[in-house]
């Protein structure tokens, strides 16, 4: 059996460039993530209550770890205005040593620090 990964980098979207900005702001301020980086907009075409809607939205990748997901779920779940948004974790594989140490230090919990 594997380990599961220590790293993740967390996917939510949002429909302006202010909310993107907001969301990962806080985040990273709450140390929950170490940084966030925003997309450009995307077209995002989904089902929602029974339509198919198509909308400009803003990626944003959240850099934590996997300690740290469920508290920054639980923010931006809070902090989002969707009623379902999406928020997705990637298992990081491989990264620098150096790279995945910051993330580590930077989202420590404030017990830790």
């Amino acid at each position: 059996m594997t380990a599961p990964p220590a790293w993740l980098t967390v996917l939510t979207t949002t429909d302006s460039e202010d909310k993107a900005h907001a969301l990962a702001r806080s985040a990273v301020e709450a140390r929950l993530a170490a940084c966030a980086q925003i997309s450009a907009p995307v077209t995002s075409v989904y089902h929602w209550q029974s339509a198919i809607e198509t909308a400009e939205e803003w990626q944003i990748f959240l850099k934590t770890t996997a300690e740290r997901y469920d508290e920054l779920e639980e923010h931006l779940q809070r902090e989002h205005d969707y009623d379902t948004p999406e928020i997705i974790a990637l298992p990081v594989i491989r990264g620098s040593a150096r790279y995945l140490g910051w993330v580590t230090a930077e989202t420590a919990p404030p017990a830790a620090l």
